[in-house]
């Protein structure tokens, strides 16, 4: 004799089902929030430029002058790379500006006292980044001091080591470390009328990488059931990218100097963080501990590792801005890296980095970088006095921090 199965059953499939029918809504709309946000800040970018470009008459996006906007903000989008990292973490770092200075200083003695090439200077500058990252990591992740403290200390004892170092500015720095920052790719496969060829292939293979990296993610996301944004938006998003990329590459091919050095260093680096920070163990773990860290502790996370290791990256990229910067400007001085910090964590927050930790994207530090050198140079352009400036980038950063913030509590009690 065959015994029905109880109601209660039926009853708890039917729940299981809705339970997980409102997660998946839940998970698509929480998608789709950050997506609109991510839109959100190109649109703002985008309208910034066009704004601007109105402005200044149309000088903005002439060719040598968006070739100097990227080689101008490299530093910022470098560091803003490792800031975001830092402050996703849960941290804070006050130390780069000076890092920056003294690193540049030993780099300019090693080459113009020390007599090392070029190539082996910028190794030594990049491994002393590091220690100093180390340095920082290990009072933060072992001892338990507060990053705030810690890198504040680091900001005081690096910005009089840099200006013991250099004493008086050390120029006549070889001809190609200045390049790294001032050169670029140019005539390398002829010209296309006045636009060079070879940075007009290299835009067409970035906007072939970008549609089917998009492609392949999208491809994995469906492979395990997860939210997607809609095919409509996906598709426009593409398109808007890679238009983007077309006419950045087309204004590029027609400068002086062609594709600068400084912006494959940055693409190199985006690519390299963004699969770090959204495809690799470390970069969820980043995320957990941002997020809470004592579930993180919980969850097996090695928190103090994670962090050293953080901080370790972050030294290691100011050496990078550090080089960068030495090379832009051919020299080494004591006061360079001012308000570099305060740039790179600008440039998270209004990218949508959360001041609380546990939500960032280095992409969207980038575009925040873009959009504080849009707003440098346009207002240069225009010879706004620098003290307006100062005070306009301000009103943004608060803006950007305070959108973030209200868009959290209006989800919250939604």
């Amino acid at each position: 004799m065959t015994t029905p199965a109880p109601n209660v059953d039926a009853s708890a499939s039917v729940a299981t089902s809705e339970e997980q029918s409102s997660s998946t809504a839940e998970t698509t709309s929480r998608g789709r929030r950050i997506n609109l946000r991510e839109y959100g800040i190109i649109g703002a970018l985008i309208v910034i430029v066009g704004l601007f470009q109105v402005l200044t008459g149309g000088k903005l996006l002439m060719a040598d002058n968006v070739a100097s906007l990227i080689q101008q903000n490299a530093y910022v989008m470098i560091l803003a790379a490792g800031m975001v990292m830092v402050i996703v973490a849960g941290h804070i770092d006050l130390s780069v500006g000076s890092v920056v200075a003294f690193v540049g200083g030993v780099l300019a003695v090693a080459m113009m006292s020390w007599n090392l090439p070029w190539p082996a200077a910028v190794l030594l500058a990049l491994v002393l980044g590091a220690a100093i990252g180390a340095w920082q990591g290990f009072w933060i992740a072992y001892v338990g001091v507060p990053a705030f403290i810690v890198t504040l200390a680091g900001m005081l004892v690096f910005r009089g080591l840099a200006i013991i170092v250099v004493g008086e500015t050390i120029a006549g720095l070889p001809g190609g470390f200045v390049s790294i920052s001032n050169g670029g790719l140019l005539g390398g496969l002829g010209f296309l009328g006045q636009a060079d060829v070879l940075t007009l292939v290299i835009g067409l293979v970035a906007i072939a990488g970008l549609v089917l990296g998009q492609l392949r993610t999208r491809r994995t996301l469906r492979g395990h059931g997860l939210a997607m944004e809609p095919t409509g938006m996906f598709v426009l998003k593409l398109v808007v990218i890679g238009a983007l990329i077309v006419f950045l590459t087309w204004v590029l091919a027609s400068s002086a100097i062609g594709l600068p050095y400084v912006l494959i260093l940055v693409a190199l680096l985006v690519l390299g963080y963004g699969f770090l920070m959204g495809q690799t163990v470390f970069g969820r773990h980043i995320y957990a501990i941002g997020g809470n860290v004592h579930s993180a502790v919980l969850s097996g996370v090695d928190v103090k590792k994670v962090n050293f290791w953080v901080f370790v990256n972050m030294g290691l990229l100011a050496a990078v801005a550090s080089v960068v910067t030495t090379a832009r400007a051919g020299a080494g001085i004591a006061a360079a890296g001012q308000n570099f910090e305060l740039d790179a964590i600008a440039a998270c927050f209004i990218g949508g980095t959360a001041v609380t930790g546990g939500v960032g994207r280095v992409s969207g530090a980038i575009v925040g970088a873009l959009i504080m050198g849009v707003l440098n140079m346009g207002l240069s352009i225009m010879a706004v006095n620098p003290a307006w400036q100062q005070a306009i980038k301000g009103l943004v950063l608060l803006a950007a921090v305070a959108f973030d913030l209200m868009n959290k509590r209006r989800n919250a009690s939604a």
